[in-house]
């Protein structure tokens, strides 16, 4: 898949429009449910995604070719996704996330043949603690922790993402982690 993408990238900087569709039908699912994650709110994770896209084509010519794209793009998305809860108000984002509920709604679509029907709402509901709480963390915490452990990125994938030194990532996935454990103690 990486040289199905670097052959679209290297079509994208000549012009080639048809080309970057192809690349955003790629990866707009991923991104919009990265921005998802880390904000809670599908309206503003739709925003995120559209600009992360504006972005990369605005900016395709500084893209070095010898590094992954998808790190290059989710370092965009992460950037505009810390830079959009930054600037919320704190009413706002608590309203945000009381309305936000409705959008952690896709574990109720999580198909499971061994819960039973009051197992499986209650694994949601701990799911949507979960996430609430990791919503609560602060930006550079949260980051880290959404890319590490619901997105899968490896550390050095994360390191060059967030363009923070490799040892940054594991101070800050550790501290995340305790931060999150103290928040869950009581679950």
């Amino acid at each position: 898949m990486d040289q199905f993408i670097r052959e679209k990238i290297k079509r994208v900087k000549k012009g080639d429009q048809s080309a970057f569709e192809d690349v955003v039908s790629f990866y707009q699912n991923k991104i919009y449910q990265h921005c998802f994650r880390m904000l809670g709110n599908a309206h503003e994770a739709e925003d995120i995604a559209q600009e992360t896209f504006v972005r990369v084509y605005v900016n395709i010519h500084s893209y070095d070719e010898k590094r992954k794209f998808s790190t290059w793009l989710y370092r965009i998305a992460t950037n505009l996704t810390i830079d959009r809860i930054r600037k919320r108000k704190p009413d706002y984002y608590l309203d945000a996330e009381v309305k936000g509920t409705e959008g952690l709604n896709m574990y109720s679509q999580l198909a499971s043949d061994k819960q039973s029907p009051p197992e499986e709402v209650e694994n949601q509901e701990l799911q949507r603690y979960i996430h609430r709480e990791i919503a609560e963390l602060p930006p550079k915490y949260r980051s880290i922790i959404i890319l590490r452990y619901l997105e899968e990125f490896s550390l050095q994938e994360i390191s060059e993402t967030l363009d923070i030194p490799l040892g940054t990532v594991k101070t800050r996935i550790h501290r995340g982690r305790e931060a999150l454990r103290k928040k869950l103690r009581h679950v």
